[in-house]
């Protein structure tokens, strides 16, 4: 048996599949600074076993029943603010990223990744420093880069008249509706039409059913 030096890195394993568990597992056998000290089949496990097995490094998968890696990653973080979480996963969906970050991931990394770079990925977030796959970090310049979705700044009033106005309805009817001048709405229109970047009512329809704003 490997026998871990005093300053060995604590790393906990949370994914859904055996396999993947035993093959990370392995992978940490091979570096005389990284220990196993405990593992999860799923979020809501993890946060039963995290306290017990006192990891530095969690690698957490995304997508598992019971309770998903970003939800778990969100619940870990503020019950062990002191472990650090690499979500490490196959998917390279931008919200999913997002999510994992947003839920106090240090860092995101691909299944492909090798195991160097993995070893390294969980010594950086034992230090407080993230680690991002190329892809990842590509993915996340690309969404940074992409105009905002149309509808995203509008106000709550304004989703109201926008919806009434996909209904047919003219400016005095969605007054009648709303119980408010149609003047109030004349102003809403404008104002819809203003951050739609389109000059009429139909356009602004057009682009709302396209973008799924309405149902």
């Amino acid at each position: 048996m490997k026998k871990e030096p005093a300053n060995s890195i604590r790393v906990m394993l949370v994914d859904d599949h055996t396999m993947v568990r035993l093959g990370l597992a392995t992978f940490l056998m091979a570096f005389d600074d990284l220990e196993l000290s405990g593992e999860a089949e799923s979020g809501q496990q993890a946060l039963e076993v995290c306290a017990e097995a006192n990891p530095d490094v969690i690698l957490m998968d995304m997508m598992m029943p019971d309770m998903d890696g970003a939800t778990a990653t969100r619940a870990l973080r503020q019950l062990h603010p002191q472990v650090q979480i690499i979500a490490l996963t196959s998917f390279k969906e931008i919200d999913l990223i997002k999510n994992a970050l947003d839920a106090g991931a240090i860092g995101y990394l691909l299944k492909d990744v090798s195991a160097e770079e993995l070893a390294q990925a969980i010594r950086s977030a034992h230090a407080g420093r993230g680690s991002l796959s190329p892809e990842i970090g590509q993915a996340l310049v690309q969404a940074a880069n992409q105009p905002p979705k149309p509808g995203q700044n509008l106000t709550p009033r304004e989703r109201e008249v926008l919806i009434l106005m996909v209904e047919g309805l003219n400016n005095r009817q969605i007054a009648g509706q709303l119980s408010v001048s149609p003047s109030t709405i004349k102003s809403h229109v404008s104002n819809i039409l203003t951050k739609f970047g389109v000059t009429s009512r139909t356009e602004a329809v057009t682009l709302a059913l396209r973008h799924g704003l309405v149902s």
